[in-house]
C-alpha cells in the first residue's frame, strides 16, 4: 500500500511531535481509517520529505513524529508558469488540477474579455482559496514536494504587463510557430490560455505587442482546459521531464 502523501504548511523537525492540520487530519482518520502506528509521508513545500509515524488519533486531531527526512526531488527542470483566462464550472478546478499533476510552477487565473466569470469580494477570495486547496491535494496526489502557487486573479492586462524574462507564449490557431520550432528557454516558460469564449483580437494584438510567441498545438480546435494541458505536456516533453 502506498504511504499518504500529505503536505503539513509548518516545521517539521526529526522525532518532535506534530499536529497535523484540520484537512490533513480529517483525510487521515474519517476518510483514510488510519491508526496508530500507521506511517504517513509529510511535506511543507521546502523541499525533501518526512516520513512520519502515527502517534494518536481522534477524530478531530492526529499526531504524528517525523522519523526519516528523504531528500527526494520529482520537480521538472522547467518552471512554467501559466496564465490561464478564468474558466465557467469545475472546468477551471479540472485544469488546475491536472496542471499541478504535469508540473506547472504557477498559475495566474486571468479575467479577460470572454471569460463570462464574475467575481469580487468575498466570492473571489474563498475561490481563490478553493483553487489553491486543488493545487495541494494535486501535489499530495502526484507526489510532488513543492505546492504549485495559485495567484490571486488578475486581469489579462496586469498579467501582460508584469515584467518577466521567461519564454512568452500563447495559442493561436493560424500560427506560424510550434513548441518544436522554440529554442530552448533559459529562465522558465509563461504561456496563455484564453478563456472558454477565446481572446479578442484587441487582446491577441495586446499579448503580441508584449512579446508573446503565438503558437498552434495542431489543426483542431481545442476547448480552454484541454488547452492548457495539452500545451503543459508538449512543453514537459520538450524541454521538461516527461518522457515517451
Amino acid at each position: 500500500m502506498r504511504i499518504p502523501h500529505i503536505y503539513q504548511p509548518s516545521d517539521l523537525v526529526l522525532n518532535q511531535s506534530i499536529a497535523l492540520g484540520d484537512d490533513a487530519a480529517g483525510h487521515v482518520a474519517r476518510v483514510l481509517r488510519m491508526g496508530v502506528g500507521d506511517q504517513v509521508s509529510l511535506f511543507n513545500g521546502k523541499g525533501g520529505e518526512y516520513l512520519a509515524t502515527i502517534e494518536t488519533v481522534s477524530k478531530k486531531t492526529v499526531t504524528v513524529v517525523p522519523t526519516e527526512f528523504v531528500d527526494k526531488c520529482v520537480e521538472s527542470p522547467l518552471k512554467v508558469h501559466l496564465g490561464q483566462g478564468i474558466s465557467r464550472g469545475d472546468k477551471m478546478d479540472f485544469t488546475i488540477q491536472k496542471s499541478v499533476e504535469l508540473g506547472v510552477s504557477e498559475i495566474t487565473p486571468l479575467f479577460t474579455t470572454r471569460c463570462g466569470v464574475k467575481l469580487s469580494g468575498d466570492r473571489l477570495t474563498k475561490k481563490h482559496q478553493q483553487w489553491q486547496k486543488i493545487a495541494i491535494s494535486a501535489a499530495e496526489q502526484s507526489g510532488r514536494n513543492f505546492v504549485t502557487k495559485i495567484h490571486t486573479p488578475i486581469t489579462l492586462e496586469q498579467w501582460l504587463n508584469e515584467q518577466s524574462h521567461e519564454l512568452k507564449l500563447t495559442l493561436h490557431p493560424r500560427a506560424a510557430h510550434s513548441i518544436k520550432t522554440l529554442p530552448a528557454p533559459a529562465h522558465g516558460v509563461r504561456f496563455l490560455v484564453g478563456p472558454e469564449g477565446g481572446f479578442t483580437d484587441e487582446e491577441m494584438q495586446t499579448t503580441s505587442d508584449q512579446g508573446f510567441v503565438d503558437i498552434k498545438i495542431g489543426p483542431r480546435v481545442l476547448r480552454t482546459e484541454t488547452a492548457a494541458l495539452t500545451v503543459l505536456s508538449a512543453l514537459q516533453l520538450q524541454f521538461g521531464d516527461l518522457a515517451l
